[in-house]
Parts: C-alpha cells; sequence; structure tokens
C-alpha cells in the first residue's frame, strides 16, 4: 500500500494554511469583544469568525485529503 506523495504535500498545505488561522481567528474575536467602544467591533469580529470558519474547513479538507493518499480511495 503505497502513499500517493502529490496528494500527501496537498494535504499538508491545506494543514499548513489553517495553523495560522487556528491562532488569529480566537485572537481577533477576543480583540473584538475587549474593543466594543470602538466603531470597528462588528467588522473585526466578522473577520475572527470567518478566519475560524476557514481554519475548520481548511483541517477538515486537509485531514480528508490525507486520509485519501493514504487509503488511496
Amino acid at each position: 500500500m503505497a502513499t500517493n506523495k502529490k496528494v500527501l504535500s496537498k494535504g499538508i498545505k491545506y494543514l499548513s494554511g489553517a495553523l495560522p488561522l487556528m491562532f488569529i481567528g480566537p485572537s481577533l474575536i477576543y480583540n473584538a469583544f475587549m474593543n466594543k467602544q470602538n466603531v470597528w467591533h462588528y467588522l473585526v469580529l466578522g473577520i475572527g469568525i470567518i478566519a475560524c470558519l476557514s481554519a475548520m474547513i481548511l483541517m477538515y479538507l486537509g485531514l480528508k485529503t490525507i486520509m485519501k493518499s493514504l487509503f488511496n480511495d
């Protein structure tokens, strides 16, 4: 059972894209809730939520792609 290296590297790229978003998203959400008096509160909160959701999507795609490369779908 050989591993498909091209598909594996694609999955690792997805996971490496999700890693910074996993830290940026919650930081932005925390920053938005600490600065409620600011006019940009809702914009920063929206960007933080989008960053968290995109991190979850990228993690799902990365793990799905890695499993496909390991088990030769």
